[in-house]
């Protein structure tokens, strides 16, 4: 499951996601669009909010679309 996906899956806006992550909805549209990865806190921290298993957002073979 890519990071966007999780999120969409909740319902979250880029800004609500973001605010409940704890970063930036600049950085939050980075992790999405592969341009930058998150550190594992905050991977983890999505893992929570987006209710996934972390290995769900971090191994993802999908594509960032």
């Amino acid at each position: 499951m890519t990071i966007k996906a999780a999120r969409v899956n909740k319902g979250f806006t880029q800004s609500e996601a973001a605010k409940r992550i704890g970063v930036s909805v600049y950085s939050l549209s980075c992790y999405e669009r592969g341009v930058t990865q998150p550190t594992i806190k905050t991977a983890a921290k999505m893992a929570q909010v987006y209710e996934v298993p972390i290995g769900e957002l971090i191994f993802s073979t999908e594509n960032n679309v």
